[in-house]
């Protein structure tokens, strides 16, 4: 049984010898007479295809150089949730195989023919970053020369994984690899090349991509190297294929509505602080910016955290703020007039401090108030306490007893009152101009920043 089983064998390895070594010296030459007058003898080639199981060389030891090139036709679609780059490639594979030969000259002038691929050996040359199923089409075929050089061309459509950063949206320059290499073949068996330049492969494809889809290719790169799996080793060809987002449709849709309604809300500083109209068009505004976000959130990328989503919230946050203020400035004129509480000295120093001393208003009258008016020192409102208990007590008093005086009293303390409102609503337009440009200052910085980011 087992002299049986090594004779079997034996005759397994004669047989794949007499494949390889058929062919020595002239049967290396097809014979292809009538070639001009009745077509191509399939016969002629059928020792060539009964060869397609096993790796064209005549000598084994010898690896077989396969030279690679591609054209990108179009980026379809990249996606940012799952990290993928869509794209249309033509691979081109070229390689020489020694056993398909014939002379030109006898065989009417041919020196190119087609073979159908599926009688031929390939190259098992596989994209790494592949993520889906080889959709290529069946049935292609193949240019064979008449020094055997053969020349196997096919469309595919490549699903490939790539680490995309969307900091920068819409903005981002992406760079995808694509990796070819032997899956089975090592260094041994097949080693690859370049069947073109890569500067004319970057220019070919730019010029096809040029007008279509939402992303331009800005150039292609590529690297020469060897994967090390245990004690095997793979040849590879690495291309870094650069490509840029063209944003003027999220500019238009996005950037240019978020600007407008921001830039309204600044111009909303200048309506007047006493109007009721400004809280209501600022929340109007800010519900607005708010459904302006819902309806846009699908042109946004959904993982990750872009640069134009900070953006957005830093608008929201300001119209948020302005709205605030707005409610503060409010709530000061409506104490002003109402009920004005006793003004600090430091406040009213500060308020001298930052109001025009042409616009501030007078502190007291000076004449005809010796005693009972207020001195430039002592304001409404910070006078000391035993002063305020005597005029409270002689104001009881003057009601009681009729006090001589209290009329010019009360007409004295209706002006003081009126002075201190006076005070609070000048305090309150200083705090409404002053916070209007410390919210101008914050929404340049912010903005400028997120410019010089997105230029970087």
């Amino acid at each position: 049984m087992g002299r049986s089983g090594l004779h079997e064998n034996g005759c397994f390895l004669c047989l794949i010898l007499h494949l390889l070594l058929q062919g020595r010296g002239h049967t290396f030459t097809i014979n292809c007479s009538g070639f001009d007058r009745y077509g191509v003898d399939p016969a002629a080639f059928q020792a060539v295809f009964d060869r397609k199981a096993f790796r064209p060389v005549v000598n084994y030891s010898i690896p077989t150089r396969v030279n690679i090139s591609f054209t990108m036709s179009a980026i379809v679609e990249v996606d940012a949730q799952l990290q993928l780059m869509t794209s249309f490639l033509w691979l081109n594979v070229i390689w020489y195989n020694p056993f398909i030969r014939w002379n030109p000259e006898e065989c009417g002038g041919i020196r190119k023919i087609s073979i159908a691929a599926k009688n031929l050996w390939l190259p098992d040359i596989f994209i790494e970053e592949f993520m889906d199923v080889d959709q290529t089409a069946t049935g292609l075929m193949a240019y064979v020369n008449s020094e055997g050089l053969i020349k196997y061309d096919k469309p595919m459509k490549v699903v490939s994984i790539c680490n995309l950063d969307i900091f920068y949206f819409p903005f981002d320059e992406q760079n995808c690899t694509l990796t070819f290499s032997s899956f089975i073949y090592t260094v041994e068996n097949v080693v690859l090349g370049m069947e073109k330049k890569v500067q004319e492969i970057s220019n070919t494809s730019q010029n096809l991509i040029r007008s279509k889809g939402e992303w331009v290719l800005l150039g292609i790169h590529q690297r020469m190297m060897k994967m090390t799996v245990g004690t095997n080793q793979y040849d590879q060809i690495i291309f870094y294929v650069a490509i840029r987002r063209k944003p003027s449709l999220y500019v238009i849709n996005l950037l240019v509505p978020s600007g407008f309604l921001v830039a309204i809300d600044a111009l909303s500083f200048y309506l007047p602080a006493e109007s009721e109209n400004r809280a209501p068009f600022k929340m109007t505004l800010l519900l607005g910016y708010n459904v302006f976000l819902l309806m846009m959130n699908d042109l946004l990328p959904a993982a990750g955290t872009p640069l134009i989503s900070i953006y957005f919230a830093l608008c929201l946050s300001l119209m948020v703020v302005s709205l605030l203020e707005t409610i503060f400035i409010t709530y000061l004129l409506h104490l002003a007039t109402t009920q004005p509480p006793p003004m600090p000295q430091w406040l009213h120093s500060l308020l001298l401090y930052w109001a025009s001393p042409r616009k501030c208003c007078p502190t007291a009258p000076q004449k005809g108030n010796k005693g009972l008016g207020p001195t430039p020192t002592h304001l409404p409102g910070v006078k000391e306490p035993v002063e305020l208990v005597g005029k409270v007590s002689c104001h009881i008093e003057s009601e009681l007893n009729g006090c001589p005086g209290s009329a010019g009293t009360q007409q004295e303390e209706e002006a003081q009152k009126q002075h201190l409102v006076d005070l609070w609503v000048k305090f309150s337009h200083v705090m409404d101009t002053l916070l209007f440009r410390l919210y101008l200052l914050f929404m340049a910085t912010s903005i400028i920043t997120v410019i010089v980011l997105w230029n970087t």
